[in-house]
């Protein structure tokens, strides 16, 4: 057995998370068949097998919440955990950003292999996009497929005017990812990685993307980091070396659209007589949220005027509404 999993073993004990204790056993168990220790690690598997008392997770989610990094000066937390039960993780993407995310998944879950050839997984993950086309989404969902918890970084209360103090949140958040794995998510990180050439920024500004940069460069947890931004282009291009993997999640085309409508639409029942192709028309260049919104609207008005299908019309006058939500939006 390594000295990492030594390490992440004692924490998660000390830490009384049994969720933790489970992954880190089975990781023992893929140690041991790599060495050849196969009689060992079939015996392992099969105490590991036994049933169970029923897990304590409601105590275990309060421990996790204690856990929470805070900020010293008044307390706050500094980062929100997001319960499994709440993550989406379904998306339709374009199949070479689905083969992105994909390797990401396969990476972390063959990373005790990889380690035993020297070679590690991919771990800090640099998403971007215009807004709505499912950045954040590919973040819970790679907490989903991956099992680890998504930790997500609360800016307004990570944000200091005091001198070095939001420095000392950022590497708080990075050492409390480093103690327990988890999907660390620093959803529109634009806040903090803003180019240092920028002339209107001040010292602290600068301070916390050299801080960031440096955590990046030493960033050596046990799970995931995960950011996120709408403008890539304003970002330090310092950042984009520390990222292992950089890639768009673009809105969706034509036949993601429907995909999208036609999954979302699956629980109800949809008129033989809708034209997808007019409906697929009137979303082209909308993000992937707004036609997931229109599809939902339709399906709505559906059940609230007591009909039990949805029809062309009820499509149709939801994206109506909500192009005109986004025109109004804009000017």
């Amino acid at each position: 057995m390594n000295a990492d999993i030594l390490k992440r073993m004692m924490r998660a004990i000390a830490n009384g998370s049994q969720g933790d204790l489970e992954r880190l056993a089975q990781a023992v168990v893929e140690s041991e068949r790599q060495v050849g220790h196969n009689k060992l690690a079939d015996q392992l598997a099969a105490i590991l097998a036994r049933p169970r008392p029923a897990s304590k997770s409601a105590n275990e989610n309060q421990s996790a919440l204690a856990e929470l990094p805070t900020n010293r000066r008044y307390g706050d937390q500094l980062a929100t955990l997001l319960p499994r039960d709440s993550l989406e993780h379904h998306m339709v993407l374009p199949p070479e950003v689905e083969e992105r995310f994909v390797r990401i998944e396969k990476e972390y879950a063959a990373r005790e292999r990889l380690g035993a050839y020297g070679l590690r997984n991919r771990k800090t993950i640099l998403l971007y996009g215009p807004p709505g086309c499912g950045k954040s989404l590919g973040a819970k969902r790679l907490a989903w497929n991956t099992g680890l918890p998504l930790l997500k970084v609360r800016f307004d209360t990570l944000l200091s005017s005091y001198f070095g103090e939001s420095a000392s949140n950022l590497r708080a958040v990075f050492e409390a990812a480093k103690e327990r794995p988890c999907v660390l998510l620093l959803d529109e990180c634009d806040f903090i990685a803003r180019s240092r050439t920028n002339g209107r920024d001040i010292g602290e500004a600068s301070r916390i993307v050299n801080s960031l940069l440096q955590l990046m460069e030493e960033y050596d947890a046990p799970g995931l980091l995960v950011a996120t931004t709408n403008i890539e282009d304003s970002l330090d291009t310092a950042l984009f070396r520390r990222f292992d993997d950089v890639f768009q999640v673009p809105p969706p085309g034509a036949g993601e659209i429907e995909k999208l409508l036609k999954t979302t639409l699956s629980a109800v029942h949809c008129s033989e007589e809708i034209e997808w192709s007019n409906i697929v028309r009137k979303l082209t260049g909308l993000s992937a949220a707004q036609a997931l919104k229109a599809a939902q609207d339709a399906a709505k008005a559906s059940v609230l005027s007591g009909q039990k299908v949805v029809t062309e019309d009820h499509l149709s006058k939801a994206i109506a509404e909500l192009t005109h939500t986004e025109m109004q939006a804009q000017a």
